[in-house]
């Protein structure tokens, strides 16, 4: 952050130099990089000198996007603008030795979550039959077979088609195809082919994923584990997920036992992504 604001401090008012993001995601390897930044509206008008200090302090950076919303829509993608640098803006990103293959303007792909993945992979057993709901470029199913190769099968269900065409890439990329399925489709009905047979399910999308609970909870053998992510406000830091959980478990005449719960990360003012992992009895 010191070196974007030096870089700057030519350019911009005190003031302005304020606002100034203090980090931003790089996505992607040594060779070529996409940086997504947030800019305040303070210094929207800013924005082309900020993108080219990035660039300047991170050489394999080759394209700058702003980021202009929250997740949206039907495929749960940031609203990106290319401010600087290459058109395009597809990438190889490498993490814990796998590679994921991804376009941030197609696909959502979060680098901030690999510890998060990591300990989700750490947890899946030999010959486990796991559920990924939303799955993206697939990348928390690339995490998982790579930590346990021995797992039984990952299903991978995505709705968007460029996040799916990525998906497919990253399997094939790692040579996981004995091990992900890729399924193409909404979970509310692409899940039914899998009612009662799964040993974990993992739901991502932290958002509006709380929707879909009861489909990803008939999904779950007896004893089954759900990782179940949700945003939750400072004062009330788990007991909505837990409540929500509750409800909708107990609404199938299952019952649940809490594991654990932890901050993933922060979401916005007051807000952090956490999750929940239980068992459903």
């Amino acid at each position: 952050f010191m070196d974007l604001r030096e870089l700057l401090k030519d350019k911009l008012s005190e003031e302005e130099l304020k606002f100034v993001p203090r980090s931003f995601d790089i996505i992607g390897s040594k060779g070529k990089a996409v940086a997504i930044v947030k800019i305040r509206r303070e210094i929207e008008s800013k924005d082309k000198l900020i993108a080219e200090a990035i660039m300047k302090i991170n050489k394999n950076v080759k394209s700058v996007l702003k980021k202009l919303s929250g997740r949206i829509g039907k495929y749960r993608l940031y609203n990106l603008e290319l401010i600087a640098g290459d058109e395009n803006t597809e990438v190889i990103h490498k993490e814990y030795g796998y590679i994921i293959k991804v376009d941030p303007r197609k696909a959502y792909f979060s680098p901030r979550e690999s510890t998060e993945r990591q300990r989700i992979a750490s947890q899946a057993k030999p010959n486990e039959i796991i559920m990924l709901m939303f799955a993206g470029t697939g990348v928390y199913g690339i995490a998982i077979c790579k930590k346990q190769p021995n797992v039984g099968k990952v299903i991978a269900i995505e709705i968007n088609p460029d996040a799916f065409y990525y998906m497919q890439e990253n399997i094939r990329i790692n040579k996981l195809s004995n091990k992900i399925i890729p399924i193409l489709g909404d979970v509310e009905e692409k899940c039914k082919d899998y009612f009662g047979i799964c040993d974990r399910v993992i739901m991502p999308f932290a958002t509006e994923g709380w929707k879909h609970l009861e489909t990803a909870i008939k999904c779950l053998k007896q004893n089954g584990i759900l990782h179940f992510y949700f945003i939750s406000s400072e004062e009330r830091l788990f007991q909505d997920a837990i409540e929500i959980l509750i409800k909708e478990v107990e609404k199938l005449g299952r019952k649940v036992e809490v594991l654990s719960k932890r901050i993933v990360g922060r979401f916005g003012v007051r807000l952090y992504k956490v999750c929940i992992d239980a068992k459903i009895i």
